[in-house]
């Protein structure tokens, strides 16, 4: 049994990144080799260097919704709605969602939250476990005119570090660009697979050009994925489940990749997680489905030959997979050098290649 307090470490308040780097690639680039503890810091624009020929990079295509609403009871007390994900008795309409609402008081079934002075607004349904049901708008008014009022869902610890600066905590035009990978296609993720934002159109196109094969799958990123571990034990704690899309076209990658002892390079825990479900599943054909796979050490990845990941927050499950692959004292000690070196922390931060 491992104690969650292994997880624990001391970052400086300074160090949590509360806006991206200018570029996206110009994001520092921590490698650790995990055979010897090896570290080197270079930027992230050279991890071409570090990809052979053959190797086959794993990109989660999963597209953050706007999904934080802000809006205000009859009373005019503050609710702020968080959208999960689709509920499956709106799955026809869209309307329906479950949602994370935190309000000043009580909420009560069938109240109407509005939105502004006139237009859409978002029905309470019912309870829904540690959430709600919450339906958008009406029958004359689609979902989307209520999600076109949305923010993007910028974890608490950006906004934090914003107020801590003087800076504005919304910047809609920078985090409706930043907060989103270039290559974002499928729509439903309530947080970034932070691990693809510092890729950009050209640095995939040197990727390519090395003889390093790309392919993509989705996981839809729930707030769970990031919920501390608040229990004594690792081992006690339970994943969300989060709905994922391998495709066919990957799936046939990773097998070939595999059978010919090819590195596959997962791009975030997120990537991490499918593949390493799938093995578990041995579904390697195109398909969707759920995975609350939970990776912490001692755990045996049978898919994955490197990682690209961010620097993750104390006690998350982030930090445990992260140490179940690279091993937890290598981890802890290139997160101390990370403090010393002044490195950017969590989703607006820098990165680490691990290999």
């Amino acid at each position: 049994m491992t104690g969650t307090d292994q997880f624990d470490y001391m970052l400086p308040e300074h160090l949590v990144a509360a806006v991206p780097a200018a570029r996206r690639d110009e994001s520092r680039l921590m490698v650790l080799d995990r055979a010897s503890g090896a570290l080197q810091h270079r930027s992230f624009r050279d991890l071409p260097d570090f990809l052979r020929r053959g190797d086959l990079l794993i990109l989660n295509d999963a597209r953050v919704l706007p999904a934080r609403l802000k809006a205000r009871r009859d009373t005019g007390g503050a609710v702020e709605v968080l959208l999960v994900r689709p509920a499956p008795a709106g799955a026809r309409d869209g309307r329906q969602w479950l949602a994370m609402a935190r309000s000043g008081g009580r909420l009560r079934p069938g109240e109407v939250l509005h939105l502004g002075e006139a237009g859409p607004g978002i029905t309470m349904v019912r309870p829904e476990g540690d959430g709600w049901i919450v339906a958008l708008g009406d029958r004359q008014t689609p979902p989307q005119e209520v999600m076109a009022r949305g923010t993007m869902p910028l974890p608490p610890y950006i906004l934090k570090s914003r107020r801590r600066l003087g800076l504005s905590e919304q910047m809609p035009d920078l985090d409706r660009e930043r907060y989103q990978t270039v290559f974002a296609r499928r729509e439903g993720a309530v947080a970034a697979p932070t691990a693809g934002l510092h890729f950009t159109d050209s640095l995939l196109e040197r990727v390519r050009a090395r003889g390093v094969h790309v392919c993509t799958l989705t996981l839809l990123v729930g707030p769970g994925t990031f919920r501390p571990v608040r229990t004594r034990r690792i081992e006690d704690h339970r994943l969300d489940a989060e709905c994922y899309r391998m495709p066919a076209e990957t799936a046939r990658a990773v097998r070939e990749a595999l059978a010919e002892g090819r590195w596959v390079v997962a791009t975030g825990t997120t990537c991490c997680r499918v593949l390493e479900h799938v093995a578990r599943t041995g579904r390697w054909e195109g398909h969707d489905g759920w995975t609350d796979l939970y990776v912490y050490p001692p755990f045996e990845f049978r898919v994955l030959g490197a990682l690209i990941t961010n620097f993750h927050l104390p006690r998350s499950t982030l930090l445990m997979l992260v140490a179940a692959f690279a091993g937890l004292p290598q981890v802890r000690a290139a997160y101390r050098a990370a403090v010393e070196e002044q490195y950017r922390f969590y989703s607006y931060g820098d990165a680490m290649l691990i290999v």
